[in-house]
C-alpha cells in the first residue's frame, strides 16, 4: 500500500511551484525539507564565502597601509594626497570591471568555475602590493583585487541560492555579507598587530592565505545543478545534487522539479525576450535596490567615517572607529541571517531602510541645527582638512552623530546589505541570471565610486548635511520601492519565484 500512496503525491508535488496553494504540496515541501543533510552544503558555501572574505579583506586593505604609505622613505612608494584618494578609490573601478566580466564567465563557465578563476587576478594583485616598488604596481594591485571582488560579487550570492534550498537559503544567502565583514575585522586586526612588528607588505602575503585556501576547497565542491541542467549535462546535474542533499533523501523529486524549469528556458535571452515581463521585471527590480542600496550612503559613510567622526568631535578614538563598525556590522548581519528565513525579507527591507532613514536624518538636522561651537565643528565645509580637526569631544551633545552613524550601519547591515545581494540571486531567470548579476554588479560599484569621488565636493560647497538629508530622501524611496515592487521570497524554490514572475498571479508567492 505504501508505494501506491506516495507515487501520487510524487506527481502532485513535482510540479508544486504552479499548485502552490495546495496544502498536500505544503506539506510534503516541508517533510522533504527535514530530511535533509546540510553538512555537505554548509561545506560548499563556505568554500565559496572564502572569496567574499578576501573581498572585505582588500576592500579595506587601504585604512591600515596608507599611514604607512604616507610616511615611507622611498619617495617611489610615498603617497600624496592625491595618489592616496586613487589607491583607496580605485578597486572600486576594478569591480566594476569584474561585474562586468561576470556577465558573461557565469554562463560561459559557470558559478562555480567563475569564483575559482577570480582567485587568479586576486593572488596576482596582492602578489604586487606585497612586492611593490612603486605606486603603480600599487595601483595595479589594488585594480586586480578589485577585479576578484568584482566576479565574487557576481558569482558567489548565484552560486549558494542555486545550491541552496528553501529551508536555509536566506540564512546562507547573508554569508557572503558576514564573511565580508569578518574579512574587514580581520584586516584591521593584523593592520594593528603587523604596523607594531611587521612591514605593510605582510598585509599584502595574509590576503593570500583565503584566496588559496578557496581554490582548493572549490575544487571538491559540485558545480550548481541548474546550471548544468541548462548546459545539458543532466547525469552531473543530478549527482551534485545527490552530493548536496544526502543519497537517502527525495532527492529526485528536487531534481524533477528543477529539470522541468530548465527545459522551459532557452540557453540564452534574446533580444526579443527583453521586453516579456518574466525576464525585464525581475532584472529591473535587482538592478535597482543595487542602484538605491549605494544610493542610500554607506559606501560614503564606510570611507569616510574617521573624517566624519573628527568632523563632529564624536566621543571615539580614531583607531577604534573601524574595528566598532565593522563590530556592529557582523551582529547585525548575524541578526538578518537567522531572522531572513523566519520573519521574511520584506519586513527586514521595511525595519532596515527605517532605521536608515531616521539616522541619515538624525545626522544631517544635527550638522545643521547645532552650532558650531557646541558639535566641535571648526570648518563645517571641509572634510579635506579634518586630521587637523580637534579630537577631543567638547560636549557630550555629540554622542547624537556617533550614535546615528552606528544605527545607520545597522540597519544597513540587517536588510538592505545583505538581502539585495540575496534577491538579486532569488528573483533573476535562470537564462539571465550570469548576464543580470554582472549588470548588478557593475551599476552598484559604478554608483559608489561616482558617490565616494563627489561627496568631497558636495561638502566643500554645500555643507556636510546636505548629503545626509540626500540620503534619508532615498531611504524614503527605499521604503516605498520595497512595498511596490520587492516580492516575498522566503521559503519559495527558486522555480516557484520564476513562475511568480512568468504568470504574475501573485498566490504562487502567498
Amino acid at each position: 500500500m505504501e508505494p501506491s500512496v506516495r507515487e501520487p503525491l510524487v506527481r502532485k508535488t513535482s510540479s508544486s511551484y504552479r499548485t502552490f496553494p495546495e496544502s498536500a504540496g505544503k506539506r510534503l515541501d516541508k517533510e522533504y525539507l527535514r530530511s535533509l543533510h546540510n553538512k555537505r552544503l554548509y561545506l560548499a558555501v563556505f568554500a565559496a564565502v572564502l572569496g567574499n572574505f578576501s573581498f572585505g579583506f582588500a576592500l579595506v586593505y587601504p585604512s591600515p597601509v596608507i599611514p604607512a604609505l604616507e610616511a615611507h622613505p622611498s619617495p617611489a612608494l610615498r603617497l600624496d594626497q592625491h595618489t592616496a584618494s586613487w589607491f583607496g578609490s580605485v578597486f572600486t573601478l576594478g569591480a566594476a570591471a569584474g561585474g562586468l566580466s561576470a556577465m558573461l564567465l557565469n554562463d560561459r563557465l559557470g558559478r562555480k568555475l567563475s569564483i575559482m578563476f577570480s582567485a587568479v587576478p586576486s593572488a596576482v594583485g596582492y602578489a604586487l602590493m606585497a612586492g611593490a616598488q612603486g605606486i603603480g604596481m600599487l595601483l595595479l594591485g589594488r585594480v586586480l583585487t578589485g577585479y576578484a571582488g568584482g566576479v565574487t560579487s557576481a558569482s558567489i550570492p548565484v552560486y549558494i541560492s542555486e545550491i541552496s534550498h528553501p529551508g536555509v537559503r536566506g540564512m546562507l544567502g547573508a554569508c557572503p555579507q558576514i564573511m565580508a565583514v569578518l574579512g574587514s575585522l580581520i584586516l584591521y586586526a593584523l593592520g594593528k598587530y603587523l604596523r607594531l612588528v611587521l612591514d605593510w607588505r605582510w598585509l599584502a602575503v595574509a590576503g593570500e592565505v583565503p584566496v588559496l585556501t578557496m581554490i582548493i576547497l572549490l575544487c571538491f565542491m559540485p558545480n550548481s545543478p541548474r546550471f548544468l541542467l541548462s548546459k545539458g549535462k543532466e547525469d552531473e546535474a543530478m549527482g551534485s545534487l545527490c552530493w548536496l542533499r544526502g543519497k537517502d533523501t527525495d532527492y529526485a523529486r528536487e531534481y524533477e522539479q528543477i529539470k522541468d524549469s530548465v527545459r522551459k528556458q532557452n540557453r540564452r535571452v534574446s533580444c526579443a525576450e527583453i521586453k516579456d515581463p518574466f525576464i525585464y521585471k525581475p532584472i529591473l527590480i535587482a538592478v535597482g535596490m543595487r542602484f538605491l542600496q549605494q544610493l542610500s550612503g554607506v559606501t560614503c559613510v564606510l570611507v569616510y567615517l574617521q573624517s566624519i567622526f573628527k568632523k563632529t568631535s564624536v566621543i571615539l578614538k580614531p583607531e577604534y572607529d573601524a574595528a566598532l563598525v565593522g563590530l556592529v556590522r557582523l551582529f547585525s548581519v548575524a541578526i538578518a541571517a537567522v531572522s531572513m528565513d523566519k520573519a521574511g525579507r520584506k519586513i527586514l527591507l521595511f525595519v532596515s531602510a527605517g532605521v536608515m532613514l531616521v539616522s541619515n536624518l538624525t545626522m544631517g538636522l544635527y550638522i545643521h541645527f547645532v552650532p558650531a561651537a557646541q558639535n566641535g565643528t571648526i570648518a563645517n565645509k571641509t572634510l579635506a582638512s579634518s586630521a587637523s580637526l580637534p579630537v577631543e569631544p567638547t560636549n557630550y551633545i555629540t554622542l547624537i552623530p556617533l550614535l546615528a552613524t552606528m544605527f545607520f550601519i545597522m540597519g544597513y547591515a540587517m536588510g538592505w546589505g545583505p538581502i539585495t545581494w540575496l534577491l538579486m540571486s532569488e528573483i533573476l531567470p535562470l537564462k539571465a541570471r550570469g548576464v543580470a548579476s554582472g549588470l548588478c554588479v557593475v551599476v552598484s560599484w559604478l554608483t559608489a565610486f561616482t558617490l565616494t569621488q563627489f561627496f568631497l565636493r558636495v561638502v566643500e560647497a554645500f555643507g556636510l548635511e546636505v548629503p545626509f538629508l540626500f540620503f534619508a530622501v532615498i531611504c524614503a524611496g527605499n521604503i516605498l520601492f520595497t512595498g511596490c515592487c520587492v516580492p516575498e521570497t522566503k521559503g519559495r524554490s527558486l522555480e516557484q519565484i520564476e513562475a511568480f514572475f512568468r504568470t504574475g498571479r501573485r498566490s504562487f508567492m502567498r
